[in-house]
């Protein structure tokens, strides 16, 4: 019988400056790096609005001793893939390459994080670019969406500034304005490196001290200001589209909750994307209603996100949001019967396991686990919380975050 490896040898180590360190062997001969910093768009002021994104793009634009060319040539050009992404507590550097050229990558990290110097011609190339992507955005509602919904539950929060910024914001930018930032949040202690390769954990760990350990310990003084007094809000708004699109849910649990990984479970029956979802089961086979439904949960480090996605013909949208609400009044009326919950709970194990599957995407929770947590739970530990999960807990969690009082709805009608 097939077994699943469940207990996933992760070795750690924290450099004397702050950076954590975390690995695990593998005999693939590609590997995966990154490096995660704590650092993102909530972490911005008002007038900053999109900087933490536009360092993200502008960090592989020049460094002390490198010009645009030459860094984005050291890794692709050796058959690897460099890229980078932004959330809005995140920002990530990380590439996949061949095992033999763990070096080259991580002297790389090391001279755009910590020796970029952002040309101003290269700053203005980039805003060009930048604002053609939040311009994208207006021919993707379906996107669009998701991020008024949080500025709309978020009202008056860094949490509901949209990453991207603005186009105004964007355009505003200087290397002053970029040097601000970085000094402010890009701290050791902030910053995790994380890996999958064919590489002995010692040599990985000399390799980062060579290029990392004599970097100034740096520790911010930065407070992110909490999240408080959430109401839910109704917002519709005109778009020149076929569709409509709606998107209903609202606060819920932050990272650090003992119901994270319950909620986690709830969202998942829900409608997380598997074929036998609640929502894709009940209204899109039953009724036809929609091509897309799903819904998702985004827990953050104070607060959390439940937001539930609905894209369907004007003339069905309102039925849509009515079966939406039903399905989660379910959950609110009684608890699930026993034979359910296994079965969810199993499903949600399997599809914990294909995602580890992923040497990538395993490498990224590692670098977000360590840098949130301290720790990293092996599959098996995840699989016991999954577990411990009651139908009690399902119950309790539906009529905390589900009610229809606590509800906010955003639509785009044609």
């Amino acid at each position: 019988m097939m077994t699943i490896e469940t207990d996933l040898p992760y070795s750690q180590h924290t450099l004397n400056n702050g950076i954590r360190l975390v690995h695990r062997h593998t005999n693939s001969p590609v590997a995966h790096c990154g490096i995660m910093i704590n650092a993102g768009s909530r972490d911005e002021t008002a007038k900053e609005n999109g900087i933490a994104h536009f360092i993200e793009h502008c960090i592989f634009k020049g460094t002390k001793h490198r010009k645009a060319f030459h860094i984005l040539n050291r890794i692709d050009g050796v058959g690897g893939e460099l890229n980078a992404y932004t959330t809005k507590e995140e920002t990530c550097i990380y590439a996949a390459f061949l095992n033999i050229y763990h070096e080259r990558v991580l002297e790389l990290f090391a001279d755009i994080v910590f020796n970029s110097v952002f040309p101003s011609k290269e700053l203005e190339k980039e805003k060009v670019v930048i604002v053609d992507e939040i311009n994208s955005y207006k021919d993707s509602p379906s996107e669009q969406i998701l991020d008024d919904f949080e500025q709309l539950i978020f009202a008056n929060h860094a949490l509901g500034r949209q990453i991207l910024g603005t186009p105004k914001r964007v355009k505003s930018f200087t290397g002053d304005d970029v040097k601000g930032f970085i000094e402010r949040n890009y701290g050791t202690n902030l910053m995790s490196i994380a890996t999958v390769g064919a590489i002995d954990f010692d040599k990985w760990v000399g390799l980062c001290e060579k290029y990392f350990a004599a970097i100034d310990h740096k520790t911010p003084d930065r407070k992110r200001s909490k999240v408080k007094g959430y109401k839910p809000q109704t917002r519709i708004e005109k778009w020149d589209t076929y569709q409509a699109h709606a998107v209903v849910g609202g606060v819920a649990y932050d990272y650090n909750s003992e119901h994270r990984v319950g909620f986690s479970l709830l969202n998942n029956i829900l409608g997380g994307g598997a074929m036998n979802s609640y929502f894709n089961m009940h209204i899109r086979e039953k009724y036809g209603f929609t091509y897309a439904l799903e819904s998702n949960y985004t827990p953050y480090s104070d607060s959390g996100v439940f937001a539930v996605y609905a894209g369907t013909d004007a003339k069905y949208i309102e039925k849509t949001l009515d079966l939406i609400k039903r399905e989660m009044t379910l959950f609110i009326d009684q608890p699930l019967s026993d034979t359910i919950l296994k079965q969810y709970k199993q499903q949600m194990k399997g599809q914990l396991a294909i995602q580890y599957d992923s040497n990538q995407n395993e490498m990224l929770a590692m670098a977000k686990s360590i840098l949130n947590h301290g720790k990293i739970d092996s599959l098996r530990e995840t699989y016991n919380q999954i577990d411990a999960i009651t139908k009690e807990e399902i119950f309790a969690v539906a009529n905390e975050i589900c009610r229809a009082d606590r509800l906010s709805l955003i639509t785009y009608l044609p």
